[in-house]
């Protein structure tokens, strides 16, 4: 598995942990995150998606909301939207090719998702991409708190 990807994975599992379960603090999830990686690079960008998705959580919903016409983001699998989120993060506030950003969430939709999970992800994220008018916001420095 690439180096980025195992952040990505991670990154996606706290996001999922914290839905289901909010009274897990950052501080938690950070030290979660320090000790599933061993590379200060990865846990800082791991930190950051994490972080970033859940600070921008509110915006990205409405977004994808939009985007998934007939579909509550209370209907979709935790695993989905979650991954949602993230695609969404990544593509709206940091400088990820979407290409890449959306083959991340395909691939990490196959390996947790259900059977209808790739697809769904990849046509919203790729909706998501098209309708976006927002640029880099250049958030690839991770916050103070993951340092």
């Amino acid at each position: 598995m690439a180096k980025r990807s195992k952040a990505r994975e991670l990154a996606m599992q706290m996001l999922f942990l914290v839905d289901v379960n909010r009274d897990v603090d950052d501080d938690a999830v950070l030290r979660m995150i320090q000790e599933r990686i061993d590379d200060e690079e990865l846990e800082k960008f791991s930190w950051l998606l994490f972080s970033g998705t859940l600070r921008h959580r509110d915006d990205l919903d409405q977004k994808i909301q939009k985007a998934a016409k007939n579909w509550s983001l209370k209907r979709m699998t935790t695993t989905d939207r979650n991954l949602l989120r993230l695609g969404a993060f990544e593509l709206h506030h940091l400088d990820t090719p979407a290409s890449v950003v959306i083959n991340e969430a395909i691939k990490l939709a196959k390996k947790f998702g259900t059977e209808n999970s790739s697809a769904f992800i990849n046509g919203i994220l790729d909706k998501l991409n098209k309708e976006s008018n927002l640029q880099p916001t250049n958030g690839s420095n991770p916050p103070e708190e993951a340092g």
